[in-house]
C-alpha cells in the first residue's frame, strides 16, 4: 500500500519535468533567432495576410445565382408583378438618312392577326438634312391632300406645254441662269405624274406670265426614264414620283432642296411660287426659308428634310410579331429599284424604360443584352433593292438584388438579334423587326456571403496556416536532427 503514493509522486514528477522541458524548447524557439526561421517567419506571414485580403475581398463581392423557370411563375419571384397584363412595350429609335418623312410608314402585326397599320399618334418622325441634322418635327397633314385633276390632259404634241424640259447636260446651266428653279422629276409610266402635268404647265404659263423676263422663277419638268436624265434623277435621290423640289442659283453640291409635298393644284403650286419669290427679292444677305407653310394652317407646303428619324412606343400582345417601315403614299409612285432604306438602330428595347439606378445594378451581360441592337448600321447596296429583316428573341429577366439595398427587383427583357439583308427585285425595300417572345424568365438573385460564413472561414483560414507550418517545422526539426546526429556519428562521410 505504501507504494502507491510513491508511485503517484514519481509519475507528478516526470509530467513537471516533461512540461518544464516542453516549455524551455519553445521558449527557445521563440526567442532565439535565426535567418532561417526569420524567413520562415516572413513568408508565412505574407501568405497569411494574402489569405485574409482574399477572403475579405471575396465577403465584399456580390455573388449572382441565376435560375431559369417558365415565365408564368415569375410571380413567385416578384409578387409585385402585374401578371394579367397581356402586353408589352416596344421602345425603338431608328435613323433613315435616305428615307422621306412624308413616305415613312410604320406598320405592326402579330401571329393573332392583329393588325395595326399607321400608328401616327404613337410615332414620331424627324425631318433629318442630307448632313443627318434635326431639321423639324413631322406633322401628318391634319386632312389628306386633294389633288386637282379636272384638267385635260395635254395632247401627244404637248402644244400647251410652257416648263422648260431638261436632261441632264442642261441642267446646271439652266439652274444658274435663274435665281429659282422648280423642278417636276416624273416618269410617263406614272399615274400621277399624268395627273400632274396639266396642272403643272397651267401653273408654269401663269407663273412665266407673272414674271416674264425677271430672272427670278422658272418652271422645268425631268423624264427620269430616258438616258442620262435617269442618272440625274439617281443623283438628286428621286425615288418618288412626281418629286417637285427646288433649285437655287446660289446652290452647291452639299446644298439641301426643298421638296414640295402639298396639294398638286394650279392655285397652290402658284401660291408656293409667289411664296418663293418673295423671299428671294429680300436679298442675298437674308437667309433662305427652306420650310414654308403659305397659309398659316401647319401644314407645310415644302421642307428640305430628304431622311427622317423615326421613335416610337408601342404596346402589343405578348404573341410572335413585327415592325414593319416602308415607304408608302397615297399620290405617288416609287422606283423600287433606287428606294434606299439604309438605317441606324439608334435604340431598340423591350418592356419599360429603365431608371439610371437599375442600369447601374444590373450585371453586365443583362445590360448588353436590353440594347442588342443599338448604335448598329445597316446599309443597302446602290439600286439593289434591300430588305433588311431582324429577327429578335425576346427573354425576360428579373434581377434580385441584396436585402439591406433596398431597390426593388429589377425587370429587363434581354434579346438576342439575327439580321439579314434581302434583295430581289420584286420585293419592296423595306425594315422588318420580327420579334418572338420566349416563356421563360431568367431569375437572378444577388447576394453577399453571410457575416458568420465570413468568420467561419477566416478562422478556418488562419488556424490552418499554423497547423501546417507547425507540421512543417516539426519536420524540418526532425530531420535536421537526424542529419546533425548522423554527422556526429560519422555516418555522413
Amino acid at each position: 500500500p505504501g507504494q502507491e503514493p510513491l508511485a503517484d509522486t514519481m509519475s507528478f514528477l516526470s509530467f513537471d519535468f516533461s512540461w518544464r522541458k516542453i516549455k524551455q524548447d519553445l521558449q527557445s524557439e521563440l526567442t532565439e533567432a535565426s535567418v532561417t526561421g526569420s524567413i520562415a517567419s516572413i513568408i508565412v506571414g505574407l501568405f497569411m495576410f494574402y489569405l485574409v485580403v482574399s477572403q475579405v475581398a471575396d465577403y465584399r463581392t456580390l455573388k449572382s445565382e441565376t435560375n431559369v423557370v417558365l415565365d408564368h411563375y415569375s410571380h413567385a419571384v416578384s409578387p409585385t408583378q402585374d401578371n394579367a397584363e397581356d402586353t408589352m412595350q416596344i421602345n425603338f429609335n431608328i435613323t433613315f438618312p435616305h428615307l422621306s418623312c412624308e413616305f415613312a410608314s410604320v406598320d405592326a402585326t402579330n401571329f393573332m392577326g392583329t393588325h395595326d397599320a399607321g400608328l401616327a399618334s404613337r410615332v414620331s418622325k424627324v425631318h433629318l438634312d442630307k448632313q443627318g441634322r434635326q431639321v423639324g418635327v413631322h406633322q401628318d397633314r391634319a386632312a389628306p391632300n386633294v389633288h386637282q385633276d379636272n384638267l385635260e390632259p395635254l395632247g401627244p404634241h404637248k402644244e400647251t406645254q410652257t416648263s422648260i424640259e431638261l436632261g441632264a447636260d442642261g441642267f446646271e446651266a439652266q439652274r444658274k441662269h435663274v435665281n429659282l428653279l422648280i423642278v417636276n422629276f416624273c416618269t410617263p409610266w406614272a399615274h400621277w405624274c399624268k395627273k400632274l402635268e396639266p396642272v403643272w404647265e397651267k401653273a408654269s404659263a401663269a407663273v412665266e406670265e407673272k414674271y416674264r423676263d425677271s430672272g427670278l422663277i422658272a418652271f422645268a419638268h425631268v423624264d427620269c426614264s430616258e438616258g442620262k436624265a435617269s442618272q440625274l434623277c439617281s443623283d438628286k435621290h428621286v425615288d418618288a414620283f412626281p418629286t417637285i423640289m427646288v433649285f437655287r442659283k446660289e446652290d452647291r453640291a452639299e446644298s439641301d432642296h426643298e421638296r414640295f409635298h402639298a396639294e398638286r393644284s394650279v392655285d397652290s403650286l402658284i401660291a408656293w411660287a409667289d411664296h418663293l419669290v418673295e423671299d428671294v427679292k429680300k436679298g442675298p444677305d437674308v437667309p433662305r426659308e427652306k420650310v414654308v407653310d403659305v397659309d398659316k394652317d401647319g401644314d407645310k407646303e415644302s421642307h428640305h428634310g430628304v431622311g427622317c428619324l423615326i421613335a416610337g412606343m408601342l404596346h402589343v400582345q405578348r404573341a410572335p410579331g413585327g415592325i414593319q417601315i416602308q415607304a408608302k403614299s397615297d399620290g405617288h409612285e416609287f422606283n423600287w429599284a433606287t428606294m434606299d432604306v439604309s438605317h441606324v438602330v439608334n435604340h431598340l428595347s423591350f418592356g419599360p424604360f429603365l431608371t439610371e439606378t437599375a442600369w447601374k445594378v444590373m450585371p453586365p451581360h443583362v445590360a448588353q443584352a436590353v440594347g442588342s441592337l443599338d448604335n448598329k448600321k445597316f446599309s443597302s447596296e446602290r439600286h439593289i433593292p434591300t430588305t433588311h429583316e431582324h429577327m429578335i428573341k425576346v427573354v425576360k429577366n428579373v434581377v434580385e438584388l441584396p436585402s439591406n439595398w433596398h431597390i426593388p427587383p429589377v425587370v429587363a427583357h434581354g434579346y438576342t438579334a439575327h439580321s439579314n439583308n434581302i434583295q430581289r427585285f420584286a420585293e419592296v425595300p423595306s425594315v422588318r423587326i420580327n420579334y418572338d417572345i420566349l416563356p421563360i424568365l431568367v431569375h437572378i438573385k444577388s447576394s453577399y456571403k453571410t457575416f458568420y460564413y465570413f468568420v467561419t472561414q477566416l478562422c478556418a483560414i488562419l488556424g490552418g496556416v499554423f497547423t501546417v507550418t507547425g507540421i512543417v517545422s516539426a519536420g524540418v526539426d526532425v530531420g535536421v536532427k537526424k542529419m546533425l546526429k548522423k554527422e556526429q556519428l560519422g555516418k555522413l562521410g
